[in-house]
Parts: structure tokens; sequence; C-alpha cells
């Protein structure tokens, strides 16, 4: 807490170059980007980074193959160029994996055609992948014997990549980057009200956690609230030429639905010649996603929702027991902020799931206002990009971009990383079967902070300890985080900065002897409060 508490001290009577409000990952990347390059940047959000959109996505990092059924060959393009990019800079994070399309009767596409436009695909991606491939009935039988394909005609393979923890500790990880290049975050504040006098913005902001008022002004402020921009916008009394309109996705997470050794995603049509996937999740997997119109952002699955996904997974695949909610570990809803101009009034039906991905930048150039409309996670280096060229417009100095306000350590660092990990035979204090080495994944987690972890392992061996029975978490890690990662609620730690949440049920979790041991690394003597708060009325839990 003593990080959060330092960035409100300095954010108090601030004075920046930019106020970016929104922390998901539009406005995660805009301060890295901006920091990065030397203006000074402040950036908040009203919940936790990543809270909302940018916490229920597929997890994926992916050109937009369905995005060549509209034509859409520059989007895809850019797409696939910022995926070859993250791929190249987050070697550890993000990785290659296959998406096998089984096509089926209700495919639209026969397989030659299919793998036609893989083919294509992977050739607009600049062959930043393996080489698509085109499977028969018995290769795909062989190769996923858990696809039911009595009416499968064949299938397609092609690549993309996946982020391997998720995708909210992603946005984490720019926010992390923004504050070491020396920006000021603080999450738990909103914008209460904002007023453009004599060339500045001065903002009146407010700790959602202690409900203290303070004032901090900025040349320019970024509106990348996600769902929220017209409402910000609104505030500022400032009419955009676009504006956002929302489809519903959700997900369901359940036991691991596929037995091969190669991590792999499965594609299928549903009814609706609408594509949906089977997303691996280490022991898990995730299925999804759906795509509704709805007219508000706060959504939450429903049991509509919940049949229509297990009807359609059931249907596809030979499973020993069909899947029920009694399988669903977890469940995630959210909103695509999906981009349209203003005046295109209610979209038709049959152009609802048309409207791809895309995101639009607009510059106010009388009110210093830039306003980050759409966009996915897969495009994030693009948008930092793209905002720093608006920023530069409006006449705020920035340097050179020497492309070191994201990506992973230098090779080097790595070398020197596992290099000690080898001499503290780190790997051996390892005791859970089929799980990855601990040099991998705290390297994978924590870059450079992680060589702080060795030396507290060193110190203590009681630190390479899991904390929680059902979780792939370290004691180390919990301290670290502490210090370093903003946590302000429980849920910022299970559900953001890590997936506990969504991979470990509510039984386990709630079950854990570790749980409070959590709580009290995290929050001191607040551990209690905190606890109740995360778990409502049954509050007990059981100390070691």
């Amino acid at each position: 807490m003593a990080l959060r508490q330092n960035q409100l001290d300095q954010l108090r009577d601030g004075s920046f170059d930019v106020l970016v409000v929104g922390g998901g990952i539009n406005g995660a990347v805009s301060a890295a980007s901006l920091a990065g390059r030397g203006a000074s940047v402040a950036v908040v959000d009203r919940g936790d980074w990543g809270h909302f959109t940018s916490q229920e996505s597929s997890n994926l990092v992916w050109g937009g193959f369905k995005y060549l059924e509209n034509y859409e060959l520059p989007l895809v393009f850019g797409l696939c160029r910022s995926r070859n990019r993250l791929m190249k800079t987050y070697p550890s994070n993000i990785r290659e994996i296959g998406f096998l399309a089984a096509l089926d009767e209700t495919a639209p596409y026969s397989p030659k055609f299919a793998f036609l436009g893989a083919v294509g695909y992977w050739m607009i991606g600049m062959f930043g992948t393996k080489r698509p491939r085109l499977l028969n009935r018995r290769k795909v039988e062989a190769e996923e014997p858990v696809i039911d394909t009595s009416t499968v005609r064949g299938a397609i393979q092609y690549q993309d990549a996946y982020l391997i923890d998720n995708d909210a500790r992603f946005v984490f990880s720019f926010v992390r980057s923004a504050i070491e290049a020396g920006a000021t975050a603080a999450n738990y504040v909103e914008l209460v009200s904002a007023e453009r006098r004599d060339g500045r913005w001065t903002a009146r902001l407010r700790d959602t956690e202690t409900g203290d008022e303070l004032i901090t002004t900025a040349k320019v402020i970024i509106n990348a609230a996600g769902p929220f921009v017209d409402d910000v916008n609104a505030g500022f009394d400032l009419r955009t030429t676009h504006r956002i309109v929302y489809s519903k996705g959700i997900h369901l997470v359940v036991p691991r639905l596929t037995t091969h050794t190669h991590e792999r995603v499965l594609a299928f049509f549903d009814d609706t010649q609408r594509l949906f996937y089977v997303i691996p999740m280490g022991k898990r997997s995730v299925i999804g996603t759906t795509d509704t119109r709805v007219d508000e952002p706060f959504t939450e699955v429903d049991d509509d929702d919940r049949t229509f996904l297990l009807e359609q997974i059931n249907a596809r695949l030979r499973l020993a027991t069909p899947l029920t909610v009694d399988d669903v570990i977890a469940e995630r809803s959210g909103v695509r902020p999906l981009v349209v101009k203003r005046g295109a009034g209610e979209q038709r039906d049959e152009d609802w799931t048309s409207l791809s991905r895309k995101h639009e930048i607009e510059r106010d150039d009388e009110r210093a206002v830039i306003t980050i409309f759409g966009g996915k996670l897969t495009d994030c280096l693009n948008v930092g990009e793209e905002v720093a060229a608006e920023i530069e417009a409006l006449g705020v100095p920035l340097e050179r971009d020497l492309h070191n306000w994201y990506g992973e350590p230098a090779a080097a660092t790595r070398d020197e990383f596992y290099r000690q990990a080898r001499r503290m035979k780190l790997d051996a204090m390892r005791t859970k079967p089929d799980t990855e080495p601990l040099s991998d994944r705290l390297w994978r987690r924590y870059g450079r902070r992680a060589f702080s972890m060795l030396e507290a392992i060193r110190d203590d061996p009681r630190m390479a300890e899991d904390i929680m029975d059902a979780a792939d978490y370290l004691r180390v890690e919990l301290h670290l985080a502490a210090s370093t990662e903003m946590i302000t609620r429980l849920e910022d730690f299970m559900h953001r900065r890590s997936k506990i949440d969504l991979v470990v049920t509510d039984d386990e979790i709630r079950g854990s002897a570790g749980l409070r041991e959590v709580a009290e690394i995290l929050f001191g003597d607040d551990a209690d409060r905190r606890l109740a708060e995360y778990l409502g009325d049954d509050a007990t839990i059981t100390r070691r």
C-alpha cells in the first residue's frame, strides 16, 4: 500500500504534461509510451488496473483471422504486425499457439476454401508464425480425439498467440513500465470534474477508498475510459465524430477438456455460424466467446448464456460426460467497446456481428483532449505509438522513441537470472507435480524484479513455498506484490495480478489455510477487513 500512497502524494497538487483517464490496456499503454519518451504523465482509474473490459478477454493475441471475412485487410495487417512484435518482445509471456478449426456441417466454408484464407492470413502476417495446415477427418481424430468428427468435413490449423498468464496482469506490466519511467499512477482514483483554464486542465480527483479529494493539472487529457469514453467526454462538453456501442461476450472456465500435450486452441462454428473457442488455461479450459448486442457496459453471465455455450461444446466434443453448469469453475462477462460513427443510427441485426475491434483516435485541438475509441489487447503497441504522435501534434515535446517502454528485459539480463537460479537450485525446490519450473515462472511474471526474490529465498527458504494449496503462488511473490503491485483490495491479487479466481474453485479458495496469510502479507493489520470484503458475509478462514 506504500507505493499507492506515494503515488497519491505525487498526484496531489501535481502538474503534468498529460493526465490519462482510464487504466485499461489503452490507458496503460498510453502512459507507458509517453513516460518512456520523457513526458510527465499521470494515469488514474476509478477501479483497479485492467478491472473492467481488459480483464474479460480471451487472453489471446491474434491478428483477426475472422476479419478477413469482411475484407478488412489493413486492420488485419496492423493487428498481425502488432502480434508479431509482441511475440518477439515478450517471448516468456506471449507464445505462438495453433488454432485448430474443425469445419462441420454448420461451418459456412469448406476446408479447402478456409485453408486458402489461412494461407492468405499467414502471408498478411508477414510469415511471422508457422505455416497453416489442412487436415482431413482422420488426421483430426488422431491429433485431437476429443473432437466429435461424425459430422466434421475437415479442419485447418492456423497460428496466432496467447498470454500464458492473464490479460489484466499484462495490462499492469505497462503501468509498471510507466512508473519506472517516472509516471505517477494511482488506482481507485476517479475523475470528478475537469475545467480548462489558461491553456491547462484542472482536474478534481477522488480517492474512492477514502473519499479524499485532490487537485492536479495537466496540459492534455487522454480519455482512455474504454466503454465509458462517451460519458467522460460528455463531462467535458466535448462532441466527437465517433461513439461506442457494446457487444457482450462471455467465457466459461471448466476443467481441462483436451489431453493433447501440445497447447492448442480448438475453434468451431456454432449453430449461428459464429466462431467460438476452447482455449487452454493451464489445467483448465476456457470456452467462449459469445457476441450479443447490449445497451450498457455492465453485464453478467445469465442462464441463456450458459445453456447456449454448454450445448454448443457438448455437441462438438466427445466427452465421457456432457458438461453441465456444475462443471463451471469461473465465469467471465464483459463488453467489447465497438466503434461507430455518430449518426450511423442503430445497427441492423445482420450488420451487428460484422463490426470489428478496430480503434479510432480523435484529437480535439481547442480543448487538448485525445480520445481512444475501441481497440483490443493485440493492438496495444499501435495505440501507444499513435497516441504519442497525437500528443506531439498538441505541442507536447517528446524524446525519440527508443522502444524501451515495452517488452521484457534484455537477453543478457534473463541469462544472468537463470544462471543465479541454477546456482541456488531454485527449480529443485518445487514439489508439486505437473507444474512449470520456478525459474520460468518467476522470470515471466516479474522480470528484473525476480532478482530480489532469489535473494529473499536465499535468506529464507520458506519464501519458496506455495502459500495456497490449490494455487501456484510462492510466499515471496506475495511479499513482492505487497510492495510493488499497488494491490488495494484482495480481489486485485486474486483476479488480476494472478488468475487464482479463474482457475481455482470457490470452495478450494475458501477452504485454503493459506488465504488468511495471503491477506496478512498484503494488508497487515487490515487483513480481516479485506478478507471480509472479498468473501462477503462468510469471512471465517482457518489460520495455519
